[in-house]
């Protein structure tokens, strides 16, 4: 893809995370875009995200489904804000709640599509939900309520 995922636009002393950020060279470092008016995000586990032979332990997929919640709210509050990604002041959004339902085991090898659909926007919250699929098949669905991250939280 040639635009900017949305984890991109994150500043640079919050682009840390071990799921999403840019800056976190052992990280997942997920990426987020927009497909209409969904959002989407690609990831193909390695074999050291084995739970048991053949299938994606099920960290790994709680942790990419919190980080597309968390760019998909994102940029939702920037849209609905009706401004440009990495305009100042960021909107960065943090978890708030973060519910995962396992459907099936997810094989490990394929790339894992996750798609979000925003539920809803607030000025401080957004809540997303997405899905989680390989080969085509849903293996889990999951909830995401993400808050702005307060102003007093600044990494240490």
């Amino acid at each position: 893809m040639t635009e900017l995922a949305f984890q991109d636009h994150y500043p640079d002393d919050v682009a840390h995370c071990y799921g999403c950020g840019r800056l976190n060279e052992a990280g997942h470092q997920l990426k987020s875009y927009w497909d209409g008016d969904e959002t989407v995000a690609r990831f193909t586990p390695e074999p050291y995200h084995t739970a048991i032979p053949g299938y994606v332990h099920g960290g790994l997929i709680a942790s990419l489904i919190d980080c597309h919640g968390t760019g998909t709210a994102s940029a939702a509050a920037y849209r609905a804000a009706g401004r440009e990604m990495g305009t100042e002041p960021p909107l960065r959004f943090v978890t708030g709640s973060l519910h995962v339902d396992f459907l099936r085991p997810t094989p490990l090898g394929p790339e894992l599509e996750i798609r979000g659909k925003i539920l809803e926007v607030k000025e401080k919250k957004v809540v997303v939900e997405e899905t989680l699929s390989a080969e085509g098949k849903a293996c889990a669905r999951g909830k995401v309520v993400a808050v702005l991250m307060p102003e007093g939280l600044k990494p240490r």
